[in-house]
């Protein structure tokens, strides 16, 4: 069956550096993007290839307060030729010297197969969003491992389709979770879970499932030995209060037909509409310092005012990946985002 199937290649960067990096993944694709420019990796960073890539090629952890860039299929030969241009990172209000890389790759990523295989997720699985988080807190205890297993599997089958890869096999899927109720993930109504899961489907150790994933979450780690890393404190806790991680007894099957294969939103071109007045004598506008649309010709009395939507200039876009920085920005990241608790809590495994 391997054989009919294409080798899809994977790559880990882990990233020396002389101090703990207490930054976002955000935070240092907008290094990159800024000291890097020129490098193949940018474009799977600043979002313009988001259409033609629906799952991240190129991927960025902070990991245990180290960087970790993750290349898949497309995105390999980009990360590694990044490897070499590597020297620092300068982040405006501290620098990191990059000491050394450990470089890895992996070939037959992303196919069935013939055993079981336990994963981990070393940081939270954003599994519900909206919508399904609607439909889990519906459901009893019983019924949210099942719905749970269900999206596992139906999330691996659209990563495959996604880079190409067909079978015919069934993904088996079991889900084990701390809690069956999730963790609420900021303003945008996610919900996540620690744990683990078991499928019959080869995934790349540090790529990301489910929500979020170009925020670090949903990083998943290949368990060979379970004493091989360091887990979150939080997360072990989680496990001793009731003795053991929370399962069904059965595993989840999907098939493959099952999960509708990825669209791409088609970029159509709005044509701008032209305005043609029968009256020669057109009303003129110009704007003045208050951003008040006015008349040039007519009395105040139906003046109307308007008013510029103002656009912030450090802003996160699930959707494209971008950082852009204003003035205070550096210190307002750090200000939510680099604080040692914060960043123990989000990245810490």
């Amino acid at each position: 069956m391997i054989d009919s199937i294409p080798n899809i290649k994977s790559a880990v960067i882990r990233i020396i550096t002389n101090k703990p990096v207490r930054k976002t993944p955000y935070q240092v694709k907008g290094v990159l993007m800024r000291h890097y420019s020129d490098q193949k990796i940018i474009p799977m960073l600043n979002g313009s290839l988001r259409e033609r890539f629906l799952y991240p090629r190129a991927q960025v952890k902070i990991l245990n307060e180290q960087i970790y860039l993750i290349g898949i299929h497309e995105g390999v030969e980009p990360v590694l030729s990044l490897y070499d241009s590597l020297k620092e990172l300068n982040f405006g209000n501290i620098t990191f010297e990059i000491e050394d890389c450990d470089v890895e790759t992996y070939d037959n990523q992303f196919i069935p197969y013939d055993e079981i295989i336990n994963y981990r997720f070393i940081t939270s699985w954003v599994a519900l969003n909206k919508i399904t988080g609607a439909n889990h807190k519906s459901l009893d205890d019983k019924e949210k491992l099942s719905y749970l297993n269900k999206l596992l599997g139906q999330n691996i089958i659209f990563l495959a389709n996604e880079l190409g890869i067909r079978f015919e096999e069934d993904i088996l899927t079991k889900v084990k979770v701390s809690s069956f109720d999730p963790e609420a993930i900021d303003e945008n109504k996610w919900g996540s879970f620690s744990g683990e899961f078991e499928t019959n489907f080869i995934l790349p150790s540090f790529t990301g499932i489910g929500n979020g994933i170009t925020r670090g979450y949903g990083t998943i780690y290949r368990q060979i030995n379970k004493d091989s890393i360091v887990y979150d404190s939080k997360h072990e806790n989680d496990e001793e209060s009731d003795g053991k991680l929370k399962s069904s007894e059965e595993f989840e099957i999907t098939s493959y037909s099952d999960v509708p294969k990825p669209r791409r939103k088609k970029s159509v071109r709005k044509k701008r509409r032209k305005y043609h007045s029968k009256n020669k004598s057109q009303k003129n506008y110009k704007i003045n310092r208050n951003n008040k649309k006015t008349n040039m010709y007519s009395n105040n009395t139906d003046k109307k005012n308007y008013k510029r939507k103002h656009k912030s200039g450090n802003f996160l876009s699930e959707d494209y990946d971008i950082e852009e920085d204003s003035k205070n920005s550096e210190q307002n990241d750090d200000y939510k985002f680099n604080t040692e608790k914060h960043h123990k809590k989000q990245h810490k495994f």
